[in-house]
């Protein structure tokens, strides 16, 4: 070999100690012919200047020294392999950072559709998820480090533009067995008497201030207050209360807990797209021109 050592010696030496002979490692693995595999590792030991292997009717076998020299080959091949991936992915153009946001919940039912109208531009862009309440995400993208948001309208968030998405009308909410269950859907006057479980208004405000519209006339008032959807949830299991919620909350129901529709027309709240007017990243201008084709996507799905 004249003083050079090879990876390709390398990985010969492997796959024949790992295979435990020379023959099954040139078809298995090396796809090459077994004269020419014999004399790469002869021209290897003679390179290392001890012998690697023992050659028997019973197959190979690693003396010490080639036990000591497979250890070390086996990193040196990882950290080649290490070496190229870091050198492809350094020649590969910068990937775009695009941070979404979305009401927790909603991305069971908008992210398919986001990421199948973003499908061009995922080799060169990185899509980063946020879910969290509506205001964490009029802050975010105040702050830049959201770009896009599925959220409610945020009234106190100044910068901000919001796109209507479609008016989610909101559901009743009790526990399996509780006696209002067995009607195919619920009038305001049910709900009075009944422990009601309300959302609240510095987490939930435009939710909030829908639910409390529409019971206010009958006197309703919260029991107790949800901080959060899955709150809200587990209120009602535990409780035995009633609750309002937006109809998306029933793809997170537990099996103990059931929805019914508002009998008549029910009070509805907005789902928006939000973000930053002053943001230039070109996808969101491309999402926005695309609006259309979300709520199909999405109407398509069966989701809402």
């Amino acid at each position: 070999m004249e003083g050079k050592m090879e990876l390709r010696h390398l990985r010969y030496f492997v796959a024949v100690a790992e295979e435990g002979s020379l023959t099954l490692a040139a078809e298995k693995r090396l796809h090459t012919a077994q004269p020419s595999l014999s004399r790469q590792i002869r021209d290897l030991e003679y390179e290392v200047g001890v012998p690697l292997m023992i050659r028997s009717v019973h197959g190979i076998e690693l003396t010490a020294a080639g036990r000591a020299f497979l250890d070390h080959a086996r990193l040196a091949l990882t950290q080649a392999e290490a070496a190229t991936e870091a050198a492809r992915r350094a020649a590969q153009p910068p990937r775009t950072l695009f941070a979404i946001g979305f009401l927790t919940g909603y991305e069971m039912d908008w992210l398919p559709a986001v990421m199948e109208i973003l499908r061009a531009e995922l080799p060169s862009t990185e899509v980063i998820i946020h879910s969290q309440d509506s205001p964490d995400l009029a802050a975010g993208l105040t702050h830049g480090k959201i770009d896009l948001a599925f959220m409610r309208p945020e009234k106190q968030a100044s910068g901000l533009k919001f796109r209507l998405l479609r008016k989610d009308p909101l559901i009743v909410l009790m526990p399996r067995d509780h006696a209002l269950a067995a009607r195919s859907s619920i009038r305001p006057q049910d709900i009075a008497g009944q422990t009601f479980i309300g959302v609240s208004p510095v987490r939930a405000p435009t939710t909030w201030a829908a639910i409390n519209d529409y019971l206010k006339p009958i006197g309703v008032k919260p029991d107790h207050q949800a901080e959060n959807l899955a709150m809200g949830i587990s209120l009602v299991a535990s409780t035995g209360g009633i609750g309002l919620l937006p109809l998306y909350s029933q793809n997170l129901l537990p099996k103990t807990v059931v929805s019914r529709p508002i009998r008549g027309a029910p009070p509805t709240v907005d789902l928006v797209i939000g973000y930053n007017e002053a943001n230039t990243s070109p996808l969101v201008k491309f999402i926005l021109a695309k609006v259309d084709d979300l709520k199909s996507l999405v109407t398509k799905s069966g989701s809402r």
